[in-house]
């Protein structure tokens, strides 16, 4: 195995930690701290508890990992779906 290979997992985002940092399970059973890649950010993509992810780890440290794609999977209705009639779409009210 050559220095620069990298692992790639795939899990669910169980908590949201400070710093841009999230805890990550496994589905081989881990639980791992894991950061968000730069392209993600670039992007702006953002992430949630209960979010299915792809991990890229490093083999000599497995207990930190990097986010590297969010799977766009169906969400239990009634989350990020339109707005309910009296809400306006995120902006704010002005009074």
């Amino acid at each position: 195995m050559a220095k620069e290979e990298l692992i790639q997992f795939e899990g669910l985002v169980t908590e949201i930690l400070p710093d841009a940092r999230y805890r990550v399970q496994l589905d081989a059973g881990h639980e791992i701290v894991a950061y968000t890649a730069g392209k993600m950010k670039k992007n702006r993509i953002k992430t949630l508890a209960g979010d299915r992810v792809t991990v890229e780890m490093s083999p000599y440290d497995l207990e930190k990992g990097r986010l590297i794609f969010r799977h766009k999977d169906e969400r239990p209705s009634g989350v990020g779906g339109p707005p309910r009639p009296g809400q306006r779409g995120g902006q704010f009210r002005r009074r």
